[in-house]
C-alpha cells in the first residue's frame, strides 16, 4: 500500500512538472494544455486552477462511462493543478531554441511517465485519463487509439479558444498513446500473492 501509494503521487507531481516543462518549452503545449492555457487567458487565472477546474468538470463525462472515481482520481483533480503551478515558479524561460527542443522532448517522454505511474498504482484514473480506459473497457478498443482520438478532439477545442499550438503539440498528441501503452505494464502493482487479485481501483 506505501509503495502504491508513493508511486501514485510521485506519478502526479511529475505529470504537474510536465505540463509546466511543456509551458517553458514554448513549441506549443500538449493538447489538454492548450486548452488549458485558453481558457486561462480568456479568465485570465492561473493555469494550475483552471487544471482544478476542468478536472472536475471532466469527472461528469464518467457517469455515462460508469467509471467510479478513486484516490487517484479525486488526487489528480487537486495535485496537478498545484504542481504544475508550483514547478513554474521554479523553470525559468529558456531563450536557447536547443534548450526548448530538449525540455519539450523530456516533458512528453515525462508526461507518458508519470502517466503509467498513477495509473498502475491502482487507486483510480484521473479524470482525462478516465475517459481513456473507460472507452477502453467499453468498446475494446486500443489504449492507443483512443488517446489519441482524446488528444486531438481537445486540441481543436484548444485552438478556438486561443491557446498555445505549436510543433511540440502534434508530437505529443501523435506519439502519447504509443508512449502510455508502452510504460503503463512497467508500473502496473502485481500481487505478491498468485491467489491474491489485487484491486484495480480502491474508492
Amino acid at each position: 500500500m506505501v509503495r502504491r501509494l508513493v508511486q501514485l503521487y510521485i506519478g502526479l507531481v511529475l505529470y504537474g512538472v510536465s505540463t509546466a516543462m511543456f509551458v517553458r518549452a514554448d513549441l506549443g503545449a500538449d493538447p489538454w494544455n492548450v486548452f488549458h492555457l485558453g481558457v486561462a487567458k480568456l479568465f485570465q487565472m492561473d493555469i494550475g486552477a483552471i487544471m482544478i477546474l476542468t478536472g472536475a468538470a471532466v469527472l461528469l463525462l464518467w457517469i455515462p462511462l460508469r467509471q467510479r472515481p478513486g484516490l487517484g482520481t479525486l488526487s489528480n483533480v487537486i495535485v496537478l493543478g498545484i504542481a504544475a503551478d508550483a514547478a513554474l515558479a521554479m523553470i525559468p524561460e529558456l531563450s536557447s531554441l536547443t534548450a526548448r527542443i530538449m525540455l519539450l522532448i523530456s516533458a512528453v517522454i515525462v508526461n507518458a511517465i508519470a502517466t503509467g505511474m498513477y495509473i498502475g498504482a491502482g487507486f483510480g484514473a484521473g479524470p482525462r485519463d478516465g475517459l481513456m480506459t473507460g472507452l477502453h473497457a467499453r468498446t475494446g478498443w486500443s489504449v492507443r487509439s483512443i488517446r489519441t482520438a482524446i488528444e486531438v478532439s481537445v486540441l481543436l477545442v484548444g485552438c478556438l479558444l486561443g491557446g498555445s499550438f505549436g510543433v511540440g503539440t502534434v508530437l505529443y498528441a501523435l506519439t502519447i498513446g504509443p508512449l502510455i501503452q508502452l510504460c503503463l505494464p512497467w508500473f502496473r502493482q502485481k500481487p505478491r500473492n498468485k491467489h491474491i487479485v489485487q484491486p484495480e481501483r480502491v474508492v
